[in-house]
């Protein structure tokens, strides 16, 4: 009953005229809360990033200096919610009953004031002691560079200048950002919360592509590539969608609630 009531409610919003973006706004609160809540306040999710961190602390342990310098050795890894924790953005549009906007996240980044993911800090700082460049390679705009140095450097974060903090000027994806960096140096490992900060084999997939490409690459998971938890956007919701944008709430709603697998 309680669901049936929610989804009239959803697809009232919809048809009544001007209500459409209170409609987006409630279900995406609906849909973050618990995410955003679990990440602000449970252990679990911290214990979940110190053990990536810990991971990839082991893998590079496995070079040697020497190894590292002939390499020339870099490690690349994305920023939002891998190594700068946004939940307070997050949390602030679900108090406000907002949906995400580019403006009002620009206004946030502009403050400079996300905190470090835990064990971020101690990690890189560790593998730029051992001669190992870091590269920022985000989907945040080239407009934000400067607010993102800031933030970095306020964190005392490893190689936070514009040379190393290659940003979004074109398309989403990161892939030929990669093969640039790869140019003059070896990537040893790379760090993401969402899978196509990886590889461009997760771009634009289904779920069961990529499960399938998850499993082949199950050798790298905890060793080349280190993951961190996201439960509260990334491309695993893009693709519950079909990876098709302008969906009304009440679509969302619907493919959601399909999606569940319940007891046979």
């Amino acid at each position: 009953m309680k669901h049936k009531l929610h989804n009239l409610l959803i697809l009232l919003f919809v048809i009544l005229p001007g209500r459409s973006l209170m409609a987006q706004s409630a279900t995406a609160q609906a849909y973050t809360l618990y995410p955003v809540l679990w990440q602000q306040t449970a252990a679990e999710y911290r214990a979940l990033c110190y053990q990536a961190f810990n991971a990839a602390t082991h893998q590079l342990s496995t070079y040697s200096s020497r190894s590292l310098r002939k390499r020339h050795a870099v490690i690349v890894t994305d920023l939002d919610e891998t190594i700068l924790n946004n939940s307070y953005y997050n949390a602030q549009l679900i108090k406000d009953g907002k949906s995400y906007t580019g403006s009002s996240w620009k206004q946030w980044t502009d403050r400079a004031q996300a905190t470090a993911v835990p064990g971020a800090v101690a990690f890189l700082q560790q593998a730029a002691k051992r001669g190992v460049h870091i590269y920022y390679i985000s989907n945040r705009d080239t407009s934000e560079v400067a607010a993102t140095i800031a933030n970095l450097k306020a964190l005392q974060l490893p190689d936070a200048d514009v040379e190393h903090c290659i940003f979004r000027s074109g398309p989403s994806s990161k892939e030929a950002r990669r093969q640039q960096v790869q140019q003059q140096h070896e990537i040893i490992m790379l760090l993401g919360d969402n899978l196509s900060d990886f590889t461009d084999a997760f771009e634009k997939k289904s779920v069961a592509e990529r499960f399938t490409a998850t499993d082949a690459a199950k050798a790298n998971w905890g060793a080349k590539f280190i993951v961190l938890p996201n439960a509260t956007y990334g491309d695993w919701l893009n693709a519950l969608y079909d990876n098709r944008s302008g969906l009304s709430p009440a679509q969302k709603d619907s493919i959601l609630n399909s999606s569940l697998s319940g007891i046979r």
